[in-house]
């Protein structure tokens, strides 16, 4: 397995917890704007493009185990309506809350007297690195949470036109002439026993002539 990388302090995405400290019910309150980082959102579907402005406001509170990170991110999504295919903009509001725990504590904040056996249990937890946590996965879920999986342009959008494709909510009288196949089929059997009965009646007249010119 590859060695895990150390947290940069310089990421716009890592906060720094000294400042708080270990004390338990200690709280800090920090506001940052980021710029967002590549496929925040749903792949194909609807994000916030990469490199624009995420506020973020952050509660920060010391507890017995870690750091119990409460927040708010805001940021303009864009992407795709599902029913007509405009482009379209979205104000997405993403709330989370997560908690980064100490390395040296268990889940009851007990300093851990060996390391913990179960490695899948720790997996599924988020821990301090000295005294820094990175926020990216937690952001990543809360805006996926946040954004629906079918965005429109608007509730009542009508969409596209099944037969040639056009914008229904550009012109709301769009139509076209419903034709039983049925009654298509039988007008082109009837054309084609017009033309048959044409061309019988053509060659008739045909001899006709012949005779009188002999």
């Amino acid at each position: 397995m590859a060695p895990h990388a150390r947290l940069d302090h310089r990421n716009p995405l890592v906060f720094d917890t000294h400042e708080l400290g270990r004390r338990p019910g200690a709280l800090q309150r920090l506001t940052r704007e980021i710029s967002a980082p590549r496929d925040l959102g749903i792949q194909g579907v609807i994000g916030v493009p990469e490199g624009n402005p995420v506020e973020l406001e952050l509660r920060l509170e010391s507890v017995m185990e870690g750091v119990l990170v409460t927040g708010t991110a805001r940021a303009t999504a864009e992407g795709e309506c599902v029913r007509c295919l405009e482009p379209l903009e979205l104000e997405l509001e993403a709330d989370f809350q997560e908690m980064f725990s100490y390395p040296d504590a268990d889940d009851r904040g007990r300093v851990k007297a060996e390391p913990a056996d179960d490695a899948e249990e720790d997996e599924d937890r988020l821990f301090l690195e000295d005294g820094l946590f990175d926020l990216e996965p937690v952001l990543r879920d809360a805006v996926v949470l946040a954004l629906p999986m079918q965005p429109v342009c608007q509730e009542d959008c009508p969409g596209l036109c099944s037969q040639c494709g056009a914008r229904l909510a550009d012109d709301p009288d769009h139509h076209h002439d419903a034709v039983d196949i049925r009654w298509a089929a039988l007008q082109g059997l009837a054309g084609s026993l017009e033309d048959g009965e044409k061309d019988e009646m053509s060659g008739a007249e045909a001899g006709v002539d012949e005779k009188q010119e002999k």
